[in-house]
């Protein structure tokens, strides 16, 4: 998940300077919208698109892992915070001893 904050944050050191060089070399009100769509094409779709595969990527350690039960699981960065480290298929950073269910909260719905 870091990966894809850091991407776009050189990204945008890349695209801000282009942007201002062009700002002198074409009519304001096209500057903008050239602004806007690059900003959309260069940093905000390749984010998107590398978080979808991310997930996809995770799926299965979000939904079929004994983390994806615990508390200490942070759903959004696969990451056990009590350990600070990333669970997979095949390891489990407390062995399941540390493991602890979730807190349920069920709400009534009229």
């Amino acid at each position: 998940m870091g990966g894809i904050i850091f991407w776009a944050i050189v990204r945008t050191a890349v695209l801000i300077p282009a942007l201002w060089l062009l700002y002198g070399m074409m009519e304001y009100r096209y500057w903008w919208w050239l602004g806007i769509i690059s900003i959309y094409g260069i940093i905000i779709y390749p984010a998107t698109i590398q978080y979808r595969m991310f997930r996809e990527k995770n799926q299965k350690i979000i939904e079929d892992t004994l983390c994806s039960s615990c508390r200490y699981f942070d759903e959004s960065a696969v990451l056990c915070t009590k350990y600070d480290e990333h669970p997979t298929l095949e390891y489990l950073p407390c062995n399941g001893i540390d493991w602890e269910l979730k807190e349920i909260s069920y709400e009534k719905t009229n």
